[in-house]
């Protein structure tokens, strides 16, 4: 199970003092807060309508198609033209309770703005997700109420996780009269959002604004510190309540399998993350002075980008296959780069070496990509001189207390049809559980909705 430190601890975050080149205030404090600050700023009311006025307004909105959460894209720029912002919020909140923060962190240059009508090489897309935030910040900051309860319908329904797919889930089935108890096994909620996000994403404690507003609604029992397989059971919740919608996230990391992984310096890359989050002083942090991550998706590009941002010297990512097959989008390995993070592809990590306290160096096997997608070592090999080596190469679900109920799994993952449902009677799932989950926060809030329609459908028949 990933940890969690405590503010006290989160300055050593195994990486000891001792190393030569490992330390804290590398920067001012001064400094890292502006480093740290909104990776793109909110539009002004001019910007805003600018930019909605690009909008061709499709009557087949591509953008819309490309959406993995369904919102009405040229319904809410055109609220936004016509200055009712109360209005685009609600057609995007109706959507995708996580608005807010998906307009964020959802990666629109793939999604809704790569599909845009205007995205030639003559023109650019419009800034979707800019607008998408101008609209849902407003009626957050302001506490509009977009929603309420119908009556109630005397079933109740368990959530088990209270990240982007556990309470979406629960605002929906909250909103349709249901009751909620939503387990979690933090003591703070929110999930990705809160603890997996790039701190420059999402600042000012965003995520827990927009948790207080949409558990607003009410319905919603919270329980934490409540863990899947040992506080509360699969079974136990099928029995006590009418639905069961498993929204756990993967809560392990995967390794490199290397012989001395444990020493000191070799660091989970979502866990120091995490710590990133909640700490309130950044500047007290350890980092180190020349840093390798290791992987290709998301986690490794915010891990590289922060480690720069808190003063790191040099950091390299190192990705086992080509630039082509790297998790991580165009964007976000321009952004890196940015930053000036290295990205050196088809490196396999080999052997790690240590002086008599931390890390100094990783060897590589350089790789060769062929055309049926394997990889072979090409016999060369590469050393990264590394007083940190952050492991970013994917997590993987917790199995605990899954296993013993004939819940169908999957490559590791929990399988679902097209509503969510499992294998279980009164079981469904969603967010990065499932197989096929593809890690988008976007992603996760639809799950989570198709869920609860399906769950709401499923209670209510013949009522």
């Amino acid at each position: 199970m990933v940890k969690y430190f405590s503010e006290e601890n989160m300055s050593n975050n195994k990486i000891k003092s001792e190393g030569v080149n490992i330390k804290s205030h590398r920067l001012s404090k001064k400094e890292i807060e502006d480093n740290f600050s909104d990776l793109h700023a909110p539009l002004t009311p001019i910007e805003a309508l600018i930019e909605a006025d690009r909008c061709y307004f499709c009557y087949d909105a591509p953008c819309t198609k490309a959406c993995p959460s369904d919102i009405d894209v040229p319904g809410f720029i055109q609220s936004i033209r016509s200055d009712n912002l109360t209005g685009a919020a609600e057609k995007i909140l109706s959507e995708n309770i996580f608005g807010g923060m998906c307009a964020r962190d959802c990666p629109t240059e793939e999604l809704c703005q790569q599909a845009c009508v205007r995205n030639d090489h003559e023109d650019k897309p419009v800034e979707i997700g800019l607008l998408q935030r101008y609209a849902t910040d407003s009626v957050l900051e302001n506490g509009v109420k977009l929603f309420s309860r119908k009556k109630d319908t005397g079933k109740s329904i368990a959530v088990v996780g209270a990240g982007p797919a556990g309470i979406s889930c629960a605002h929906r089935l909250s909103v349709l009269g249901h009751n909620i108890t939503v387990y979690d096994s933090k003591d703070k909620l929110g999930g990705l959002n809160e603890y997996g996000i790039a701190a420059y994403k999402s600042t000012n404690d965003f995520a827990q604004q927009e948790l207080d507003y949409i558990l607003d609604i009410g319905g919603i029992n919270i329980q934490t510190g409540m863990e899947l397989g040992k506080q509360i059971t699969l079974e136990g919740l099928q029995k006590q309540f009418d639905a069961v919608f498993l929204g756990c996230g993967l809560g392990t990391v995967n390794q490199l399998n290397l012989e001395n992984e444990n020493i000191s310096g070799v660091i989970d890359a979502v866990e120091y993350i995490a710590n990133l989050r909640q700490t309130s002083n950044k500047d007290e942090l350890m980092v180190g002075k020349n840093i390798v991550v290791i992987g290709g998706g998301m986690t490794a590009i915010d891990i590289a980008v922060q480690s720069k941002l808190l003063g790191a010297e040099q950091v390299t990512i190192a990705y086992r296959r080509d630039k082509n097959a790297m998790a991580a989008s165009e964007y976000e390995q321009t952004l890196a780069k940015k930053h000036d993070v290295q990205i050196q592809y088809n490196l396999s990590p080999k052997q790690l070496i240590s002086d008599e306290s931390n890390v100094s160096a990783i060897v590589f096997d350089v790789m060769s990509s062929q055309n049926d997608g394997s990889i072979n070592a090409t016999g060369e090999s590469l050393t990264l001189k590394a007083d940190v080596v952050f492991k970013a190469i994917g997590q993987k679900l917790v199995t605990d207390g899954l296993t013993d109920n004939s819940l169908e799994l999957e490559k590791g993952r929990i399988v679902v049809d097209e509503n969510r449902k499992t294998s279980l009677t009164k079981v469904w799932a969603g967010g990065d559980c499932i197989l096929d989950g593809d890690n988008l926060t976007v992603s996760a809030v639809q799950d989570g909705k198709l869920a609860a329609i399906s769950i709401n459908e499923t209670l209510t028949q013949g009522a």
